[in-house]
């Protein structure tokens, strides 16, 4: 019997890892991809989908591992304090999780408690995420940030998001000035 329990258990352990690794097939994203389109409902309620923006406008795409745990909340304070550093770019900026949009714990709430001037994207399927190739082993998206351009086109991956999370805001206004992404016409 302990010899059908050990095989049990090493059989187990390689399924499970074959299921947690990445695909062997799977390609990373890099600068120059298309960026996969997604269709995520956002704090405000709205369903945000990437492809209303190609040819119209840059995206910015957050992804930041749980609502309410303290590194999110400081990029999120930044974002929602300092973002009319990015507004004054021709841009669209979400953050996004696989967290739930409803619920205490929920993507909305999270938006609400910390006063976001942007949507908060809800990926509770994690597809989206997957696609993006954030998705840990652990079930929540690592915390990189994604530049798309107005051809949907991957313009930059920031990878080094988690070193710098009080200055988010004006490290993507920095960025965007580096893309060379239109700013906005001033208003009268």
């Amino acid at each position: 019997m302990a010899l059908a329990t050990l095989l049990a258990a090493a059989l187990w352990l390689v399924v499970a890892s074959a299921l947690l690794a990445p695909a062997a097939d799977a390609k990373e994203l890099a600068v120059g991809d298309p960026a996969p389109d997604f269709a995520l409902v956002g704090s405000d309620g709205q369903t945000h989908r990437l492809a209303d923006f190609k040819d119209r406008q840059a995206v910015v795409l957050a992804w930041f591992p749980m609502a309410f745990t303290s590194g999110c909340t400081i990029e999120c304070k930044s974002l929602a304090d300092d973002g009319a550093l990015i507004e004054q770019y021709d841009v669209t900026y979400f953050m996004a999780s696989v967290d739930r949009v409803e619920g205490e714990k929920g993507n909305a709430a999270f938006a609400k408690a910390h006063a976001a001037r942007f949507p908060i994207l809800s990926d509770p399927t994690k597809a989206t995420a997957a696609a993006y190739g954030v998705l840990s082993p652990a079930g929540r998206a690592s915390r990189w940030t994604f530049y798309i351009g107005k051809d949907g086109r991957i313009a930059f991956i920031d990878k080094d998001v988690s070193s710098r999370l009080a200055t988010s805001a004006q490290d993507m206004a920095k960025k965007l000035g580096e893309l060379g992404v239109a700013k906005r016409p001033a208003k009268p």
